[in-house]
């Protein structure tokens, strides 16, 4: 019997989203106080890999013929959909200098991926400012 892969996995489709966990668990760690640097640091890290990587957003990518992009589904905001060339039509946007700023202003293009921006831009701040000795905010 065939199935869909939104329930072939053994969560029923959220382990898509254990970043959210995450990013819950690094907001508990600075509020709390008592976990150190390096937890802080290893759940930054963790939240900023799932939205570059996992995260499901849009795929976003440039399409002939239509000004918003690719509407397919597409996991992280450096990755592109199920179509192969489309991961490397997102990558690109990154390295040719011209095309830098269609990536960026694809960042908060609808609620999804301004959430998942803001979560890895806030991770990425977390992280610097634990392994930044005498730089915590009293």
């Amino acid at each position: 019997m065939a199935t869909s892969g939104a329930r072939s996995s053994r969560l029923g489709g959220l382990g898509q989203w254990w970043g959210v966990l995450a990013g819950a668990l690094l907001i508990a760690a600075w509020i709390n106080r008592a976990a150190g640097p390096v937890v802080i640091a290893v759940l930054s890290a963790a939240v900023l890999l799932w939205s570059f990587f996992q995260a499901p957003v849009t795929c976003g990518a440039p399409v002939r013929g239509r000004d918003d992009g690719c509407r397919n589904n597409a996991t992280g905001l450096l990755m592109g959909c199920h179509i192969r060339q489309h991961r490397w039509q997102k990558l690109k946007l990154l390295i040719v200098r011209r095309q830098v700023r269609e990536f960026c202003s694809g960042l908060f293009a609808n609620g999804k991926e301004t959430l998942v921006t803001l979560a890895a831009v806030g991770s990425f701040v977390s992280g610097l400012v634990a392994l930044i000795p005498d730089a915590v905010i009293q």
